[in-house]
């Protein structure tokens, strides 16, 4: 199959957790890119900067510097924490107490898997991209149509939900769309903190056959992108049809 030397499963199979990867990473940063706008437009000062703190330092350090330190830095910190957390535990009980044994059940060590650092990198770094997204198009809606259904007895909960998001979303499309296939492309660094994601496997393929064109030129990717450009234009048509 397209000379690939019988490593056509695992490529399949790794592709098949890249979609993984991006499809979880897309809603981590989905969710943290509402609250982010929300707490960029919020009368409250210190969400505000908090917001904006985020924003800005995430978009300002390499994809790959974040990758790297949330793998091996985050587990770092993370299991100091918990060795410091169980050394005072331990004092606290004197290791006499009956309650001693609750202590046992808090672990010394906790190994961060590759998939669930991949997708929590991910999804924070475009969350922050897709905070400015949505802040920009909550921003272009008609100010005149939510003040209409607030005068009209709407709950803020309501006007959201029917007036704000259909608004909103027509606006942030096009921006989503382009953060959605920029995140899916960079689901490849994922590769390098180990797990088998499909570029790690044509890495793998590559070395085996002596071949890295051939498996590196894989049209996997393309196909994903394509696809994802063909939903997106429909989803663009679909709320252009809804909002006249």
């Amino acid at each position: 199959m397209l000379g690939l030397q019988g490593y056509e499963g695992a490529l399949l199979e790794g592709a098949g957790l890249t979609i993984q990867v991006a499809l979880f990473s897309l809603l981590l940063a989905v969710t943290l890119g509402l609250l982010g706008a929300l707490a960029k437009l919020s009368a409250f000062l210190p969400l505000r900067w908090l917001a904006t703190g985020y924003t800005t330092i995430i978009r300002g350090i390499p994809d790959l510097v974040l990758m790297m330190l949330i793998f091996f830095g985050g587990q770092v910190l993370l299991n100091n924490s918990l060795y410091s957390l169980n050394e005072h535990l331990n004092h606290w009980v004197g290791g006499q107490d009956p309650a001693h044994e609750w202590v046992s059940y808090v672990p010394d060590y906790i190994e961060i898997s590759p998939f669930i650092a991949g997708i929590l990198t991910i999804g924070f770094i475009f969350g922050a991209y897709m905070a400015e997204t949505f802040r920009g198009a909550i921003l272009a809606v008609d100010t005149g149509e939510l003040e209409a259904a607030r005068a009209y007895g709407m709950s803020r909960t309501r006007v959201l939900r029917r007036v704000l998001f259909p608004q909103m979303i027509r606006h942030a499309l096009p921006g989503l769309g382009n953060n959605w296939l920029v995140l899916l492309k960079t689901t490849a660094l994922v590769s390098i903190i180990g797990l088998d994601d499909m570029v790690r496997k044509a890495s793998l393929a590559a070395g085996a056959t002596q071949l890295p064109f051939t498996f590196y030129m894989a049209v996997i990717f393309l196909l994903f992108t394509t696809l994802s450009t063909s939903l997106l234009k429909w989803a663009e048509r679909h709320y252009a049809i809804a909002a006249r």
